[in-house]
């Protein structure tokens, strides 16, 4: 993208449209109690049960569009919709709906010498923008979060998804019309123009927060070009650090998880730092385990010096994030080193340490600087659903306004309350 090139303005126009669209309907969502927000969410995943058939026949478009454009496996998958994934994108509309609606709690009421009585008041965002790639369920997934944060949302997917993301949304239309809310709580762009992205992205009079999900080029195109705030995840370069002072059995089992649960995900160890002195007890056994898995490994020297069917890793290797089945590791002279490679080196995602010393654990919680950091646990964990936050719109690394798996209060900010008795200053 170039924010110096002018935009189209039939493409300047629609989003126009429907960004002052948005922001009215941003104030009537935002007043919708929580038995109709949960009304609307039901009604939704109700829509999209009864219209599976024609929700599968819409992506079978998308599909046979994807093989003649010669997208790889990888994306396909991503892409296709079955029964069972529409059965699953309904329920977790349905698990939504049952969450515990943030919107209008209030905490932290205190008494002032003033007489005073101050406070604070989750309240929606107001519009959020959001921008994706290949997975239709996003699609519903961001309307039904969105919608219970009291937020309004406008969406655009990928082009390779068009007709499956219009589909999910005449299901969403129906599910708000049923529970008497605007249309424009939820609006999915209908263009494939990328012009309409960059229109989106400088619209800071109607849109408050742009969450962008996709790949490292996708994030940082808009984050480079936006006028509006960005929530953002680049990448999630994960390591687990293997202490001197570790159960062997719990590191292995560890970072064996963390690394083949899925490969995918964001969340998964790409590099794996082992303490010198726990590095021949974990190292031998963690590589025959990796082996039956198909992993290859990357190793420094003393890497290689216990596991000789490993390659030689480059300085590349330590800032890769490879969401496949490989792995880097260095073997460190301690919990110091171990730190300073993930200061160096990571994304500010998550990160583990494997021990059995409280000191250790703490110095490793309080030095390492990343949205997730564990102590004794795999980091595929990190995750909305598993963080009990029910469902995610993402992962933010930003320290600003949120960090870590986004969820419903996540799309949400706090203003304080302030109660008097005709006090006067």
């Amino acid at each position: 993208m170039n924010t110096n090139v002018d935009i189209d303005t039939g493409i300047s126009a629609y989003m126009q449209q429907m960004g002052e669209a948005a922001r009215q309907a941003s104030r009537h969502i935002a007043r919708a109690d929580s038995a109709t927000k949960a009304h609307a969410l039901m009604s939704i995943a109700g829509s999209i049960r009864q219209s599976k058939a024609t929700l599968i026949e819409q992506n079978r478009l998308d599909m046979e569009a994807g093989r003649a454009a010669s997208l790889d496996a990888a994306l396909l998958d991503r892409l296709e919709l079955t029964d069972a994934r529409v059965d699953a994108m309904a329920a977790g509309i349905e698990q939504i709906a049952h969450l515990p609606d943030p919107v209008g709690e209030i905490t932290d009421l205190k008494y002032r010498p003033s007489g005073l009585q101050i406070g604070k008041m989750r309240v929606p965002l107001g519009v959020i923008g959001i921008i994706y790639e290949s997975r239709p369920n996003v699609t519903a997934d961001a309307a039904a979060i969105c919608l219970k944060a009291g937020n309004a949302a406008i969406l655009r997917g990928g082009s390779e998804a068009l007709h499956s993301n219009q589909a999910i949304a005449r299901c969403i239309a129906r599910g708000l019309a049923e529970a008497q809310l605007p249309p424009q709580v939820v609006q999915v762009v209908d263009t494939t123009d990328r012009q309409a992205v960059l229109a989106l992205i400088q619209m800071n009079e109607s849109v408050d927060v742009i969450i962008p999900r996709g790949g490292k080029s996708l994030v940082e195109r808009i984050s480079n070009d936006a006028r509006v705030p960005v929530i953002k995840h680049l990448e999630g370069l994960c390591h687990v650090y293997v202490d001197t002072d570790a159960d062997p059995q719990k590191a292995i089992e560890v970072a064996y998880n963390a690394k083949t649960y899925r490969y995918g995900i964001c969340g998964a160890m790409e590099t794996l730092l082992v303490a010198r002195e726990s590095a021949i007890d974990v190292l031998p056994e963690l590589a025959r385990h990796y082996a039956k898995k198909g992993v290859e490994l990357r190793g420094c020297e003393k890497t290689r010096r216990l596991i000789p069917d490993a390659i030689a890793a480059t300085e590349a290797d330590w800032a890769t994030e490879y969401l496949a089945p490989v792995l880097s590791i260095r073997v460190v002279d301690g919990i110091d080193e171990a730190i300073a490679h993930i200061e160096k080196y990571g994304s500010q995602h998550t990160d583990a340490i494997v021990t059995e010393n409280l000191a250790r654990s703490r110095q490793f919680l309080r030095e390492v600087d990343s949205s997730s950091v564990m102590v004794n646990a795999a980091t595929c964990f990190a995750d909305g659903f598993e963080y009990g936050l029910g469902a995610e719109i993402g992962i933010s690394t930003d320290r600003l306004h949120v960090r870590g798996p986004v969820g419903v209060e996540g799309l949400t900010t706090q203003k304080f309350i302030v109660y008097g008795d005709g006090t006067t200053r």
